[in-house]
């Protein structure tokens, strides 16, 4: 049986169709860390943790252990376990039906509420961290200090031209690429400087793309050379059934990842 249980859910095709369109389409938008790093994966459901090449000494406690391991060295592998998010939403049946209708306007606000719920918690993880997932973010592995920004978005420019000149002091080549919280990405496309816009410079001295990242404060700049960050992907966002009753189903959003920061030299923070 499917772990996702969508055979099981009194859900026609169309309404499923809809449902797999709309979360999509919002996810795309919403995900916008993961976009900073080499995605690996997606390696399935199963998979539990990520080898990271290393081992630590074990010593024995018990003194039967330590009477069998006489003369041997024992070491573990270490790992990085893999983390799951979930989150559930409902929908209405009258809307499932309504689809079935030809209806093109349900009312997918709870979906729209889970996709952020679920997207503000995956680019937290990647951008500042989350020691509850046991994951270590950009801004708090990179071994640059912060730069700090703040006030309008016409202070940017100058702001990332010096980030950018950071990591090239380090051997940290472009392109690069530009991640903003909601606030900083607002004020950013609304200045102008003697009508021109802002951005369209900012866009020049990074290189590479302003990158939307919902959920994160002030911002990151890091190169898009490749193989310094990874995006460990188990399974990617899916769509499962969780149950039902006479007015709605109950949906849910579900991921398993790992994120690692490779060279800490590659990002720098854009701190307000």
């Amino acid at each position: 049986m499917d772990r996702l249980l969508r055979d099981l859910a009194p859900v026609s095709d169309a309404a499923w169709h809809a449902i797999d369109d709309e979360a999509r389409s919002r996810l795309s938008a919403l995900l916008g860390a993961r976009r900073l790093a080499d995605f690996s994966g997606p390696h399935g459901w199963e998979a539990s943790s990520v080898p990271l090449g290393r081992v630590e000494d074990v010593t024995p406690e018990r003194p039967g252990d330590a009477d069998v391991l006489s003369g041997v060295q024992v070491r573990r592998r270490v790992v990085a376990p893999l983390v799951e998010l979930r989150t559930d939403f409902d929908v209405s049946r009258s809307d499932l039906r309504d689809i079935d209708r030809g209806a093109v306007d349900p009312d997918f606000g709870a979906l729209e509420d889970a996709a952020a719920r679920l997207a503000v918690a995956e680019n937290r993880a990647i951008i500042h961290g989350l020691d509850a997932l046991g994951i270590r973010g950009l801004t708090e592995a990179s071994s640059h200090e912060p730069v700090a920004a703040s006030g309008t978005g016409l202070e940017y420019p100058g702001r990332v031209a010096e980030a950018v000149e950071k990591l090239r002091e380090v051997g940290v080549d472009g392109p690069y690429v530009l991640a903003l919280g909601l606030d900083e990405h607002t004020k950013l496309f609304e200045a102008t400087d003697r009508g021109y816009p802002v951005v369209d410079h900012l866009r020049e001295i990074v290189g590479g793309p302003i990158v939307w990242t919902a959920g994160i404060e002030g911002g990151v700049l890091v190169s898009r050379r490749g193989g310094d960050f990874v995006f460990h992907c188990g399974s990617d966002v899916s769509l499962g059934y969780a149950g039902h009753d006479s007015e709605s189903v109950t949906f849910y959003l579900e991921e398993s990842f790992h994120f690692r920061v490779l060279e800490p030299d590659a990002a720098v923070e854009i701190r307000v």
